[in-house]
């Protein structure tokens, strides 16, 4: 879409997206090779302070907001140089700097507990969310200045988006290339031995701001070269839409296999939901290759299959809310979760939205508005995770506290390390809250708990040894555990955060299977959690002690076929597929490839895993 540079001798100029002819501007290249250098500048600074441990970075409510404005204000500048009135800039640069700074101030006032860089770092949560919700902003925005509208036309916003898509991936791909060649004129050098290149690539002073100047440069020869962009940019939409067709057809297949197979096979995989999220987001990426702007409607196949595609989202969006919803009533909500079930929304709206365009005639009509109110969305669900509204540690705290009130879990069994560890300023409140109320055997436990939290070199300094012989379940049956296992002092152990709990705590249960895994005739005691506490193989070393040999896969913890094969004792050790080396005295371990076990038909239910094993039960 054409637009004609305003006329007003006070404006800025405006560039046209037009063609490659057009007249740049000659202020514009050197100003935005400026940004960027001065961006460089500043994160140097910035990851000098850092380094040293001094001003700012000794004031992580200032240090944190600085690093996110110092990475992404820049790119925000140079984007919107040329293609918005000055006036219209200055007001998006500033309102997005009061954005960034707010969410990252909070991001770093939640996080209690945190000290010295890490605390004044921002999190990878923040980082990729504002990261994500302004390119999605910026995209709005310059659509919205172009079009001199507030809600532009779809195929003004189809068009920045892509291009502005296209032009930070170019990016990463000239900054590489840059620093290929940074490498191979220092290798040179190298063999003459001239090592000043070598050295200074190595040095913060060089490397933060040739990044920072190469990434500009880019960015101003992809925004004055369209043409270029544009064309790769309809070879990339052709590629994509043909793997429509493809996509549909299994993920149709897969959904008329389900009443045949049933859901417990779902469930067994415990990754279900976010395989089929990952499935809808294919499809909205796809579905959009093929319908482009909507002007013109593709081929009959790719129409088809966009139109059914539209209305598969539908089940695939229901399946995965609901092995969310049972996975929260087992277990509450956790950070995971919360952020599981803002994604969903968002396939809600595509899903909802993409349904009813694909029930219309016509080439889906209403496809355009339903992308343009999903994005507002997106914008909206990624501004309330990091405020305090939905804060995921927040809400996850106050669950898994609700279920201790209500009686659904004891104090034992509340997962205490996620509190403390994940669960943020809110997390540690709760914590304080249950010092003050615990009483009894609780308050000791909990005491112990949490001296062993905060000295995470002696996991289980001052607690009680517990029964081993109470605590674990000795498969097959009959079996008598090895001479010296109970009585082995499992403190004794460095790594003890590799043993299951049932080795440390009083009350936790583990599976104990006693098979000989290494041929020479001892045997081996294979630990199953009842729970996600951990799963370990222990074996007999020199003279009478015990010591960490491996891990089984996690998946055994809810995978009853598998269990109940073992404790019947239908199990056997093989040997590895490829031995280990031995050089100058020392065992070099080889890795091969890893192949998840199936669980077999009848699984639990609802053990659909979307998030880390170690959150809270």
């Amino acid at each position: 879409m054409q637009q004609t540079a305003p006329t007003a001798p006070t404006a800025t100029p405006v560039l046209p997206a037009a063609s490659d002819d057009d007249t740049v501007p000659a202020w514009l290249g050197p100003t935005r090779i400026g940004i960027g250098l001065a961006q460089g500048l500043l994160l140097y600074l910035l990851y000098t302070a850092a380094q040293d441990k001094s001003w700012p970075a000794t004031m992580p409510l200032l240090f944190a907001p600085l690093v996110m404005l110092g990475a992404l204000l820049p790119v925000i500048l140079i984007s919107g140089l040329g293609h918005m009135a000055r006036r219209q800039l200055l007001a998006w640069a500033l309102g997005a700097t009061a954005v960034i700074a707010l969410l990252a101030v909070y991001d770093v006032w939640r996080r209690t507990g945190v000290t010295g860089w890490e605390s004044a770092k921002p999190s990878g949560v923040l980082t990729f969310c504002l990261a994500a919700g302004f390119f999605i902003a910026h995209a709005l925005v310059l659509a919205g200045s172009r079009e001199r509208r507030r809600i532009a036309p779809y195929a003004s916003y189809f068009e920045v988006a892509w291009k502005l898509n296209l032009q930070i991936l170019f990016c990463g791909v000239f900054v590489g290339a840059t620093w290929m060649v940074l490498q191979l004129g220092a290798a040179l050098f190298d063999l003459v031995k001239l090592d000043f290149l070598s050295q200074a690539i190595r040095k913060a002073w060089f490397f933060i701001p040739v990044t920072a100047f190469a990434f500009s440069v880019a960015m101003h020869l992809t925004d004055v070269k369209p043409a270029i962009v544009r064309g790769i940019r309809n070879l990339l939409h052709v590629l994509l839409s043909w793997i429509l067709p493809v996509l549909t057809l299994l993920v149709g297949g897969f959904l008329a296999s389900l009443p045949f197979t049933g859901l417990e096979p779902l469930w067994a995989t415990r990754s279900a939901a976010g395989s089929m999220l990952g499935a809808a987001a294919a499809f909205v990426i796809l579905i959009n290759a093929a319908y482009q702007d909507g002007a013109t409607p593709p081929a009959r196949v790719l129409a088809v299959s966009a139109r059914i595609a539209s209305l598969l989202l539908v089940p695939l969006t229901l399946l995965a809310a609901y092995a969310l919803a049972l996975r929260v009533i087992d277990h509450g909500w956790s950070a995971d979760r919360v952020i599981a079930a803002a994604c969903l929304l968002v396939a809600a709206c595509y899903a909802g939205g993409y349904a009813a365009a694909a029930l219309r005639r016509g080439w889906l009509r209403t496809l355009a508005g339903v992308n343009i109110a999903a994005a507002f969305v997106v914008l909206a669900v990624l501004a309330l995770l990091l405020s305090p509204v939905l804060d995921p540690g927040r809400i996850a705290v106050n669950s898994q506290m609700a279920r201790l009130a209500a009686g659904q879990v004891t104090l034992p069994q509340l997962d205490v390390a996620y509190l403390y560890h994940h669960g943020a300023r809110y997390g540690r409140a709760a914590i304080a809250q249950l010092e003050e109320s615990a009483s009894g055997p609780d308050a000791g436990w909990l005491k112990v708990e949490l001296a062993r939290l905060r000295q995470p070199g002696d996991l289980d300094a001052g607690e009680a040894v517990p029964d081993l012989a109470a605590n674990l379940r000795v498969w097959p049956a009959g079996t008598a555990l090895p001479a010296g296992f109970v009585g082995f002092e499992w403190k004794k152990i460095k790594e003890q955060y590799r043993l299951p709990l049932c080795l440390r705590r009083q009350g936790t249960m583990c599976d104990a299977f006693v098979i000989d895994l290494g041929g020479d005739a001892r045997p081996e005691v294979v630990l199953v959690g009842a729970t996600n506490h951990g799963n370990a193989v222990l074996r007999q070393g020199d003279g009478d002690a015990w010591e960490f040999a491996g891990t089984v896969p996690a998946m055994l913890t809810g995978c009853t076929p598998l269990l109940d094969a073992m404790r019947a004792g239908k199990m056997r050790s093989i040997a590895p597929s490829v031995s280990d080396l031995e050089v100058a005295g020392q065992r070099i371990v080889i890795g091969t490839s890893y192949t998840r076990p199936k669980c077999g038909p009848e699984p639990d239910a609802a053990e659909d895993e979307i998030l880390e094993e170690d959150a809270p039960r």
